[in-house]
């Protein structure tokens, strides 16, 4: 295992000065004002004709890793291209167009993280990107919703009912599998996983090994973004903390960042040290729950107790520390709702301490667990250089070799100030990732450790005074790099909420591991990745 320094990207490195100067001689794309931190740089595109060949230069030559599309409706169209690179933080290229065409050349040729999000793009506003070999039916199902109706449009009456629950019987999923003998194993939506969410999977084989895995998603659809618009911010951080209770603690405080940015309010520093400490205690139970999954597929009851054990047990001490056993109602605007004792502190290190040795014992159990690791090394493994081309995030990447951590990269929260070590797999296989959410489970308690030990007096909570602006709240959560995008009108209420969850880019990324492996072997192989379909959901 490697930790840090984080590896260097093999190709070119720019800073923002040189990058900026770069794009600018080769595509025309001047730098734009905007990006409240000192990690962004934005760019605005002259023309519809270089968007592909500048996100092909940043992923291709510059190193820099797609994080997203934020798609606004304005007066004109806005479409806000995230790019993330380990030496130069964040990169935002804009490309305008009248609401009139809404026609754009697809980058997913190029960009193969893209595809998905192009698709979203064009389900929910009804955007075209030219020569996507794959347009339609994705989140808005064919069999249920009506076509065309584009929800996230401004004109969407969302009070009114715009899907039919009459299946289209003559529907059939698009199969790409055409051998003699192939058939389709449709598996799901109603999936027992260890969790109670809708996803489906359409696995194709002409035998016994999966030769292409589809997953399909958003039975639960739940119009999150479109809720929010014309909320106070306070409102919808409810929605932000509740659209994936998994990560609930992480994704509020995406969303605060990013309102934060907006107003101009600089949270206390003891609020920034008990963020931490509950980030890295959600974290910490995250893993917990998905070793159990992982333990759980492979049969091991055992092995899948004492995980479970170790999970409730830091969900008891979650709601003994903080009120809720998922971390609820804690972030807000400006820093947290409420203070902790040394008494409070000192009880959760306890707790911690409890779980991490559960944790150890179960780790070298599983490690000396022969029947167990034959089913783990060298099934399912995903390349650095697929991991990177897909856009993995989180456990998963790193698993692979791509070891970006935004608590890393792109510091937040005072995480800077903390001994931070990223452990990085090569291997990509199953039991790379389970190494991975080990490593990082230990790394979580000793950050606990030293943000409790290290806490100053004072206030926890700094006024948030209401300003108009738009900017970008990123944070590492549990599962991976979480983006959350706030536009914010003069009353304070949303005009824009933007959700870019690690789930999402990670579920497109699942076919690699499981293709040219045995239907047996999937249940495995999921259960690994550690995904949530309510992330996805939202």
């Amino acid at each position: 295992m490697t930790s840090t320094p984080i590896p260097a990207e093999r190709s070119r490195t720019f800073d923002r000065r040189s990058l900026a100067a770069e794009i600018q001689r080769r595509f025309g794309a001047a730098p734009s004002p905007g990006g409240r931190t000192g990690a962004e740089a934005w760019f605005t595109l002259p023309h519809p004709g270089v968007l592909a060949s500048t996100c092909e230069f940043l992923v291709h030559e510059a190193g820099y890793l797609f994080a997203g599309l934020i798609v606004e409706e304005r007066d004109e169209w806005s479409l806000r291209y995230l790019f993330l690179n380990t030496h130069s933080g964040w990169a935002h290229l804009v490309l305008t167009l009248p609401l009139a065409c809404p026609r754009l050349p697809s980058i997913s040729a190029q960009v193969h993280g893209a595809d998905w999000y192009e698709r979203e793009a064009e389900d929910l506003f009804g955007l075209e990107f030219e020569a996507h070999p794959r347009l339609g039916d994705f989140v808005l199902h064919d069999q249920v919703w009506q076509e065309g109706i584009a929800p996230m449009r401004k004109a969407f009456n969302a009070s009114q009912t715009h899907f039919e629950k009459r299946p289209q019987e003559d529907w059939r999923p698009t199969l790409v599998v055409q051998d003699p003998g192939a058939f389709a194993m449709p598996v799901g939506p109603v999936y027992e996983g260890g969790i109670g969410e809708s996803v489906h999977f359409l696995l194709e084989t002409v035998g016994e090994d999966v030769v292409r895995a589809v997953p399909r998603l958003f039975y639960n659809y739940r119009g999150v973004e479109k809720i929010a618009e014309g909320q106070p911010a306070d409102d919808v951080l409810l929605l932000a903390e509740r659209f994936s209770a998994r990560s609930a603690f992480a994704h509020s405080l995406g969303f605060c960042q990013a309102v934060e940015q907006v107003v101009g309010c600089e949270v206390p520093r003891r609020g920034f040290q008990l963020r931490v400490v509950l980030a890295e205690l959600e974290r910490l139970r995250h893993h917990a729950g998905t070793i159990e999954g992982i333990c759980r597929s492979t049969a091991l009851s055992v092995s899948e107790a004492h995980a479970a054990i170790v999970e409730e047990e830091l969900l008891r001490a979650s709601c003994r520390f903080a009120g809720h056993r998922f971390l609820f109602g804690l972030n807000t605007p400006g820093g947290l709702r409420r203070d902790f004792t040394r008494e409070d502190c000192n009880d959760l290190l306890q707790a911690v301490d409890s779980a991490s040795m559960r944790f150890q014992r179960l780790e070298n159990r599983l490690r000396l667990t022969s029947s167990f690791l034959d089913r783990l090394e060298d099934v399912g493994p995903v390349t650095p250089a697929s991991a990177h081309d897909l856009s993995l995030v989180g456990p998963v990447a790193r698993a692979s070799g791509v070891s970006r951590d935004l608590r890393h990269v792109c510091p937040y929260s005072g995480y800077e100030r903390y001994h931070l070590s990223i452990p990085c797999e090569q291997e990509g296989d199953g039991y790379a990732r389970l190494r991975v959410l080990f490593s990082e489970a230990r790394t979580s308690a000793e950050l606990i450790h030293q943000a409790v030990e290290s806490l100053e007096a004072g206030e926890v909570r700094a006024d948030a005074p209401v300003r108009a602006g738009a900017a970008a709240g990123w944070v590492e959560a549990p599962a991976g790099g979480s983006v959350h995008w706030v536009r914010l009108g003069t009353e304070g209420r949303v005009e824009r909420y933007r959700i870019l969850s690690p789930s999402f880019r990670n579920f497109h990324g699942l076919h690699v591991a499981a293709e040219e492996f045995a239907f047996q072997d999937f249940p495995i192989i999921l259960a690994t990745f550690g995904l949530s379909a309510a992330e996805c959901d939202r």
